[in-house]
């Protein structure tokens, strides 16, 4: 299927460039809104939500001015996290939710992202059927069958109130000090009050956002001062959101980073003890030491394609509730239907209080091996998979791994440059193999 606008997460791009721009979001909204509604009987209703980029109120805008012309219902939610959107979405029985925000990206950019009214991301058949309408003139209805629009202001205390709710009844933080980064995105206001209304003393950081300095030298995607605040502050541990919420890392007692694959294993080993952990869904890039950790617990663990969207279709395929990747996005679908940073976070807090053990601790059944990438730019996409010279020297590679390592080579989905990476127990070696892969990789093709 071949895609005009939709990637593998939604529409994204620098702001002012098509198709990130005005017209072309008042477009998608009269789109969507007339796509979307044919796909639910009876629901004129879509929420729109944002992070905290300057743009997001142009995009805001222009998006219900569409969805108000094709006779849709507007919620306007006003900056929440993604996942907070993808839940509200359900709980409201609208018929879509949407969510302006690039995630991590630096505020030049932003994006859109679609879920469908059970707070999943679009099947590819209805982001199709949007693209195909986007060549069609938009025609806005009569006055009698135009939609209406209006601010819901009790959004924030409604997603809240679900994070907590996805805890023990009772349970409290009574005693820990945490630093909360918000990366001045989308969970400046939930982020800090989630774990401050739960007991813990909260010091939260990058929760002051201006419309520019979103993810700028903070949360999940710049760690230096969240590691800093931890070890100033004599934290029990610290946690970093990215810009929409979805992503989440954390900095234990020592100021150590804690990533994604470390808090999937985590999470995995707390669950497997109450024998709630059928298996895990990682992806192309996570650490071979999470694959060897949870086969040592006996944990079943599958890799997708890079990507949420290919982790939720493996948890679904799989009957299995928990997955991601070690950017921080981590899916606990037992409790939500996308990657949620804060249920994430109270998930790994919740596995330290019923251990009684630190961070630290917990992390320590599990081994990262060394793994190192390089990106190689190419002048034009070009397929390699045919390519003799490259697949003999990933085999050499591959060799001399001795199966205690892997070799991956992926085109960037967004770009002209292939990811040349290599992973193993000697950090030394890991280093040398990728660095002649690149450099046969750029010979070849670049």
């Amino acid at each position: 299927m071949v895609r005009k606008y939709f990637g593998t997460d939604g529409i994204r791009g620098r702001v002012g460039e098509y198709p990130v721009t005005a017209d072309f979001m008042l477009k998608l909204g009269w789109a969507a809104g007339t796509v979307l509604t044919r796909h639910t009987e009876g629901k004129k209703r879509v929420l729109i939500g944002k992070d905290t980029r300057v743009s997001g109120y142009m995009f805001e805008s222009a998006l219900e001015a569409g969805l108000v012309a094709a006779g849709v219902d507007v919620d306007m939610l006003g900056p929440m996290p993604t996942p907070a959107i993808a839940y509200l979405t359900r709980t409201f029985r609208a018929a879509a939710g949407i969510v302006i925000s690039a995630s991590h990206n630096p505020v030049e950019d932003n994006g859109i992202k679609f879920f469908a009214a059970d707070g999943y991301k679009l099947p590819d058949q209805v982001e199709l059927e949007i693209e195909a309408l986007m060549d069609e003139p938009l025609i806005t209805n009569s006055s009698h069958h135009l939609g209406k629009a209006r601010r819901l202001n009790d959004a924030t205390g409604r997603y809240i109130e679900f994070c907590k709710g996805t805890l023990p009844a009772g349970f409290d933080l009574t005693g820990l000090k945490i630093v909360v980064d918000c990366a001045n995105g989308a969970t400046y206001h939930a982020g800090p009050r989630v774990f401050k209304e739960l007991g813990a003393k909260t010091i939260a950081m990058g929760n002051t956002p201006n419309g520019f300095n979103i993810n700028e030298q903070c949360g999940s995607t710049h760690m230096d001062g969240l590691q800093q605040a931890v070890i100033e502050q004599q934290a029990d541990f610290g946690i970093a959101f990215d810009g929409d919420g979805d992503r989440v890392l954390f900095v234990d007692g020592n100021g150590e980073v804690v990533d994604g694959d470390e808090l999937i294993y985590i999470i995995a080993q707390h669950r497997r003890a109450s024998g709630n952990c059928r298996g895990v869904a990682g992806t192309q890039m996570s650490n071979l030491g999470l694959e060897l950790a949870l086969k040592d617990l006996g944990i079943p663990f599958e890799r997708t394609k890079v990507g949420d969207r290919y982790v939720v279709e493996a948890l679904k395929a799989n009957n299995w509730e928990l997955g991601g990747e070690a950017s921080g996005h981590v899916l606990c679908s037992d409790l939500n239907s996308t990657g949620d940073g804060i249920v994430a976070a109270l998930q790994v807090v919740l596995a330290l209080a019923e251990s009684g053990r630190t961070l630290a601790e917990l992390k320590t059944g599990m081994s990262k091996f060394p793994q190192t990438m390089i990106n190689v730019r190419l002048s034009a996409k070009v397929d390699i998979s045919n390519n003799q010279v490259i697949n003999d020297a990933v085999t050499a590679a591959e060799t001399e791994l001795a199966g205690r390592g892997r070799v991956l080579l992926r085109p960037s989905g967004t770009e002209p440059l292939i990811r040349v990476m290599v992973e193993g127990e000697d950090q030394a070696l890991v280093n040398k193999l990728v660095a002649s892969l690149a450099e046969t990789v750029e010979q070849q093709v670049g």
